[in-house]
């Protein structure tokens, strides 16, 4: 089976018959596409008559990929961004389903004595580089080293 690709990410149409790729033009069988969906899913179609029609839809499906995350992520704006931190966290807090009591403690005195007092009323829309700069300026301003200053670590993950 030859398969030709185009643009790295689009996918690729081939046919799956006997007939070598210079006979694909005047070849009966139907052209098939392979890509990838949004998910990573490898995904196959078939029954194009023509490379052109194929060539279509590989394009439409790379578009529509394309401009997906850009709409989920208007989404997840319009959400979460007019929500206050506190009302953030207590949604996040409700879908994580694997922590520890223990985690949940920890993660309970962190919030109270250091998170809500400095971010609890901030809009999520409104927070920036800046804002985390001033939260880690109060910190060092009261006393509160580096282990203790919130749960992420310096390279940006939640310990």
């Amino acid at each position: 089976m030859a398969r030709d690709s185009l643009v790295r990410g689009t996918g690729s149409f081939f046919k799956e018959c006997e007939h070598p790729r210079s006979r694909w033009p005047k070849c009966p069988h139907p052209y098939k596409i392979r890509y990838r969906s949004a998910t990573g899913k490898q995904l196959e179609e078939s029954g194009f008559t023509d490379r052109d029609k194929a060539i279509g839809r590989l394009t439409e499906i790379y578009n529509e990929k394309k401009a997906a995350p850009q709409a989920r992520s208007t989404e997840r704006i319009q959400k979460y961004g007019t929500m206050r931190f506190d009302e953030y966290v207590e949604e996040w807090k409700a879908g994580q389903r694997h922590l520890a009591v223990s985690s949940v403690r920890h993660l309970d005195s962190l919030l109270e004595h250091h998170l809500y007092p400095a971010l609890a009323s901030r809009r999520m829309n409104s927070s920036d580089h800046k804002v985390v700069d001033g939260f880690i300026r109060i910190m060092e301003r009261n006393g509160v080293g580096l282990a203790k200053r919130c749960p992420v670590n310096d390279l940006g993950r939640v310990r």
